[in-house]
């Protein structure tokens, strides 16, 4: 056991060293184009920390903290600017409806809406994963925000994953956690492309399409996305489930237990009334938060106000169990940052529009594929879905006008893409980040199959080319 812990050892400080070698490489490599010598440095320390957390070298939790002294220590940016992504309202709505959904566990509302599933649907895993994906599609339209839905859906899968016998450590999360919570981040993919109204990015796309003569609107968006979503909706569980099989796959008694446990349980009690009614108003107010003109991390953190006052989620436990939701909170706003700031430095637009001119001589539909891949692929370098629109959707839109591309197929098409890709990294969206820090989802794992779920949802739109064309041509 201790030998094999050395060996261990000595691999990791190997991969450790690869990793560093690697960053010290792409530092000091030429400046390519007009970009900047900080932001260079700057994506040399964050293609870096990525490539740590892929190779496992790092958590990337250790791997985002160490990029951010490199950044300051480095004279690569201000602290002030360095730090900016710990303010951001989003990052911390994600903090509070972590800190929420803890509540709805602890309170046992989570574990009978859990129950209530598994007796409907649980007689399999794959059922299970049917139902979180079609819940999140059916809210989709009046939830204006993907990083609400998941704090509404995180603690149902988080439920879920605890009462079909799944734990989050190293032996328990592949039973069924990991596959409902890798499910749920895919179907949200398409939920959020399927919904005009689905992902706060979405109706930006459509003020810059707009400027190309494109008119897009709720309905026929929804029209033009149906086709492929409806297909990626139905093939996302299931790959998923035969490509990366949870270890429970048949539960064919887990109904009867769960109708056992609700018995046990009894009627609902008092914190589950009051846990209940704050979550459904908060639901509420995040639906209706564009009318109200309510800030959605105020809304979160008012419901956790409301669970503190009534005794529900108490400082105690966030003392106790919230050191997942602040290390989550951390790294995200460290990645955030970083990302944004290699946005505001103009490398993502430079690094676009070259990337764009070596491929603009080619006929339209090669172009279209490839500008539609690239778009996708260059996500990698984002954590940030509305970030990643504004820089280069614009970019990429011209791009495929000048090669004759059909102004409207190119718009749908990379507003859908703005979607399909948020699987694709950890932080590829702040609606992950509830799942990643739950303890069922290893960094690289999403990694893993992320890359396959984004290679399926680019296949099926690209397929469904001839629909979107037509059906955007109405």
């Amino acid at each position: 056991m201790e030998e094999r812990s050395n060996n261990y050892q000595k691999l990791l400080w190997i991969k450790r060293i690869i990793t560093l070698a690697f960053g010290i490489l792409i530092w000091y490599l030429p400046i390519p184009w007009d970009i900047t010598p900080d932001a260079w440095h700057l994506f040399a320390i964050f293609i870096t920390a990525i490539i740590g957390v892929l190779l496992e070298a790092l958590s990337i939790f250790t791997a985002s903290v160490i990029a951010l002294v490199a950044v300051v220590l480095l004279r690569v940016l201000p602290p002030e600017k360095a730090f900016s992504g710990f303010s951001e309202s989003f990052i911390l709505l994600i903090l509070a409806a972590f800190l929420v959904a803890k509540g709805i566990i602890k309170s046992g509302l989570g574990r009978r809406i859990a129950f209530l599933l598994i007796r409907r649907f649980g007689k399999s895993t794959l059922n299970l994963g049917y139902c979180l994906v079609i819940t999140d599609t059916i809210i989709g339209p009046s939830i204006p925000s993907n990083t609400a839905r998941s704090g509404i859906m995180y603690p149902i899968t988080h439920a879920l994953s605890l009462d079909t016998g799944s734990l989050p450590t190293p032996e328990g999360r592949k039973r069924t956690g990991t596959y409902l919570m890798m499910t749920y981040i895919a179907g949200q993919t398409i939920s959020s492309a399927l919904w005009l109204t689905g992902m706060a990015a979405n109706p930006v796309g459509v003020g810059i399409a707009a400027k190309f003569g494109v008119n897009m609107n709720f309905g026929n968006w929804v029209f033009v996305a149906s086709v492929p979503c409806i297909i990626a909706l139905i093939a996302i569980p299931f790959v998923l489930y035969k490509l990366f099989p949870p270890e429970i796959k048949y539960t064919p008694e887990a109904p009867e237990m769960a109708r056992k446990g609700l018995q046990e349980m009894g009627p609902m009690s008092t914190q589950e009334w009051i846990m209940g009614s704050t979550f459904l108003g908060m639901i509420l107010l995040w639906a209706f938060s564009p009318v109200l003109n309510i800030n959605l991390a105020i809304v979160a953190f008012l419901g956790l106000s409301i669970l503190i006052l009534a005794n529900i989620y108490t400082i105690e436990d966030i003392r106790q169990g919230g050191g997942d939701a602040l290390e989550t909170y951390i790294w995200f706003a460290i990645l955030y940052m970083m990302s944004t700031a290699l946005n505001d430095m103009g490398f993502m637009k430079i690094l676009g529009a070259q990337l764009s001119t070596y491929i603009s001589d080619y006929n339209w539909v090669t172009v279209y594929i490839l500008l539609t891949v690239l778009y996708i692929v260059i996500h990698y370098l984002f954590v940030s879905q509305t970030a990643h629109l504004l820089a280069l959707y614009a970019v990429f839109l011209q791009v495929a006008v000048n090669a004759e591309v059909p102004a409207a197929l190119m718009a749908f098409m990379l507003s859908f893409a703005t979607n399909l890709f948020a699987a694709i990294t950890p932080q590829a969206s702040s609606s992950n980040i509830l799942f990643v820090g739950s303890g069922f989802l290893p960094s690289k794992d999403i990694y893993y199959q992320g890359a396959v779920v984004t290679v399926l949802n680019t296949v099926i739109f690209l397929l469904a080319t001839p629909w979107i064309m037509w059906a955007s041509s109405l």
